[in-house]
């Protein structure tokens, strides 16, 4: 826990990117002060060794406990290991994959061993070079190619320098499986020496112990006959005892006519293990086998090898004793046979064994061993020159993607961060945010959290083994055509071409203008939705009512000679109370649209657009302003924790760096002609038709006085009431009588 508590006395520079302050790393001294950054700085506690666009070998190396985390004690052991040994310390941030051997520190112990091997390296392979690269260290059989002694205490049919020792060395990879050496050549070593020495002396101990053959060169095809005949013969020898001590029950112990019958209608040649079953011969008092005749078909032939070659010639019988005998004979052979030893080497012949124990190369194999071996910390300081240039190439660019995020956020550099896998194409965009799935189950969890439109597929190559699983964010533009089963294509980092097919959506906002549109988007959804359930409500009930309409058809068909029901009358009183209540229906509903229409024209033009507004407002307002807010939140964190990372700082991606990490289609503005498209009326007819619409719209506005606004009242007599002005004189008395006649015709209107 010492590492937390840190001295700040080194200055560091900072910058706030991603929703939070970060240190930069800009120069080699940066890095060798590691140690001294308080770890809460760090954007990173810790990340895996696999699944990242570095080379494994790299974070390997750098996963110095070898836990496959690499953790804040890892990196700054590195970074004080690869400091020490460079003297330019700024040449680690170029992340180069070569050094001149001048750059390296030579005073330190791992720095002298470098140096040295790096030189034995561009010497084995004929580089009159001072500068070493990880393509020298690649190939270990090129450096050891053309040297005879290479530390890893295998020697080659190259390295001995006698012939006689090079037979050995032929002998020993004939009869055994080679091991390979650092060359790449196969190669034997010191256990395989002793091995095959030992297996010489014991086969050669087995032959000087060898045991006559008792039949000659034929002892082994009797051996063989004897070992598959000895149960079936004392079976029948002890069946022939119990008949003779038995006789009534000499049937029984003899084959059963039932058996033979059972397989008599079938291919008997196919049959065989059932007849082999049967005893080897017929069953009765006597005590000596009739090698003439009777013999069980499936054991004829190696009988006949007993009696051609075990039997004195003649010989038409065999009894127990003649059958002992055989096997007394044949008991020495068979031990011997079967203590043989080292049959490693028999495939040499009894002459090669021989001659190899008489010229023991033994000691003079061993010399070379040990001579090769003697160069094994050499050999592996080569691996030291590897690990050396692999953390000299990947640990600044691990650094920007640990300590900071600096290759995630800055574009201008064209960079990728190192979790970043490669690219989605779908529906027209390109999602550059891609990363490879190493738990779902975890984001399955930790990924609705991220406030980020994700899409999760399965990708196979038709060159890669096994299903890769990525999850890829959409940050700009709608939702468009994306949903679960959708087919894409997801270029890695590599440029390798996969199929990809979305098997997850996690839906959150992706832009203001898709949140915009979201609510209208749902309103259709919904609408749609209930036009299509009470349609498949109505078409249900339909298809119900014929068919009961259907079935009851016979019980509702009149009896013959029945009178026929009298058509009912037309009931012009029904029909009238129905047309009235469409009419008032009617009238309500124009009354509405009247109403509405005249509020809406005795508002002000900039009130027109106000309320307007307004009522966008009202629908869109609360959505756009929930997606503001998530898409403000929108963090990459729980993403990583989901892959096994330890992020210590949020990583934010807000609406403006959202927008670099998808591309969308955009086509130039050109006037392009659809050939298929539906053909429509010319423009001067399009306008004509605008305009007597328009004309009619003003003359019904007009008539029924809804633009009396504009002072355009309506010529109707009903919306024009306006008393008429009295011209000729009158006399009070005339007056006084017309203003009580129109005092009794209002009354009576």
């Amino acid at each position: 826990m010492e590492f937390i508590k840190k001295d700040q006395k080194y200055k560091w520079e900072f910058e706030n990117i991603g929703g939070s302050t970060r240190v930069k790393i800009t120069s080699g001294e940066d890095i060798a002060h590691l140690s001294e950054l308080d770890p809460k700085m760090w954007t990173v506690l810790s990340c895996p060794v696999s699944g990242l666009e570095i080379d494994e070998r790299s974070l390997k190396w750098i996963d110095c406990d070898g836990d496959g985390k690499i953790r804040v004690n890892d990196i700054i052991k590195t970074a004080e290991w690869i400091t020490g040994l460079v003297s330019d310390k700024d040449l680690i941030l170029e992340g180069s994959d070569s050094i001149h051997l001048d750059k390296i520190i030579k005073e330190s112990p791992d720095g002298e061993k470098i140096y040295k091997t790096a030189k034995l390296i561009l010497g084995n392979l004929n580089k009159e070079s001072e500068v070493i690269s990880i393509a020298d260290t690649a190939d270990g059989a090129a450096i050891f190619a053309s040297t005879r002694f290479n530390g890893d205490g295998i020697i080659t049919e190259a390295t001995p320098l006698e012939e006689a020792d090079k037979a050995v060395i032929r002998a020993i990879l004939a009869t055994s499986t080679a091991v390979t050496d650092r060359s790449g050549a196969p190669g034997v070593d010191s256990a395989m020496i002793a091995a095959f020495y030992d297996n010489l002396a014991a086969y050669a101990g087995w032959l000087d112990s060898k045991v006559e053959a008792p039949f000659g060169e034929d002892t082994d095809k009797v051996v063989g006959a004897y070992n598959e005949l000895d149960a079936k013969v004392k079976d029948w020898f002890v069946r022939t005892k119990l008949a003779a001590f038995s006789p009534e029950s000499a049937a029984a112990l003899d084959i059963q006519t039932g058996r033979i019958e059972a397989i008599s209608a079938d291919n008997l040649t196919e049959k065989t293990c059932e007849i082999a079953s049967y005893p080897l011969a017929h069953i009765d008092t006597k005590s000596e086998l009739n090698l003439e005749s009777g013999i069980n078909p499936a054991w004829e032939a190696k009988m006949q090898i007993i009696r051609t070659f075990a039997l004195e010639k003649g010989k038409k019988t065999l009894s127990e004793e003649d059958w002992n005998a055989i096997g007394t004979k044949i008991a020495a052979y068979v031990q011997w046979k079967t203590s043989k030893a080292g049959c490693q080497v028999e495939s040499l012949g009894e002459e090669a064994v021989r001659a190899f124990l008489a010229d023991n190369r033994k000691a003079s194999l061993d010399a070379l061993v040990e001579e090769d071996a003697a160069l094994k910390g050499e050999a592996d300081d080569i691996t030291l020159v590897d690990k050396f240039l692999h953390i000299f190439r990947d640990f600044s660019r691990l650094l920007r993607n640990f300590v900071t995020f600096q290759d995630f956020y800055d574009k201008k550099a064209g960079l990728k961060a190192v979790f970043q896998c490669g690219t989605l194409l779908i529906d027209q965009r390109a999602c550059h945010f891609c990363m490879k799935v190493a738990d779902m189950g975890k984001h399955n969890t930790m990924a609705p959290s991220s406030g980020m439109y994700l899409l999760y597929c399965d990708c196979t190559a038709k060159d890669k083994a096994g299903k890769l699983q990525i999850v890829a964010a959409v940050t700009v533009g709608d939702i468009g055509d994306l949903f679960v089963g959708k087919n894409a294509i997801y270029y890695d980092n590599s440029g390798t071409e996969w199929d990809a097919v979305i098997t997850k959506i996690i839906d959150n906002p992706i832009s203001i203008s898709q949140a915009f549109w979201s609510p209208y988007r749902r309103m259709a959804t919904a609408i749609e939705n209930l036009i299509n359930k009470n349609a498949a409500e109505k078409d249900s009930k339909i298809m119900k009512e014929a068919t009961e309409k259907i079935n009851a058809a016979p019980a509702n068909v009149p009896a013959d000679g029945a009178a026929k029901a009298e058509a009912q009358p037309f009931d012009i009183g029904k029909f009238a109370g129905i047309f009235a209540a469409l009419g008032m229906a009617v009238g309500m509903i124009g009354t509405a649209l009247a109403s509405l229409a005249k509020g809406i024209f005795a508002l002000k033009w900039w009130q027109l657009i106000l309320s307007f507004a307004g009522i966008i407002l009202v629908i869109s307002g609360p959505a756009m302003i929930m997606a503001w807010m998530k898409l403000r939140r929108r963090n990459i964190a729980p993403l990583l924790n989901a892959n096994g990372w330890a992020i210590n700082a949020s990583s934010k991606i807000s609406i403006l760096f959202g927008e670099t990490l998808t591309d969308i289609a955009k086509f130039p503005k050109l006037q392009l002609k659809d050939p298929y498209a539906k053909k429509g009326l010319a423009t001067w007819k399009k306008w004509t038709i605008s305009i007597a619409c328009l004309a009619v719209v003003v003359a019904a506005l007009w008539l029924t006085n809804l633009l009396s606004w504009a002072k355009l009242p309506s010529p109707l007599p009903c919306f024009n009431k306006e008393k008429v002005e009295v011209t000729e004189e009158t006399t009070p008395a005339e007056a006084a009588v017309e203003a009580e006649a129109e005092v009794v015709d209002e009354a009576a209107e």
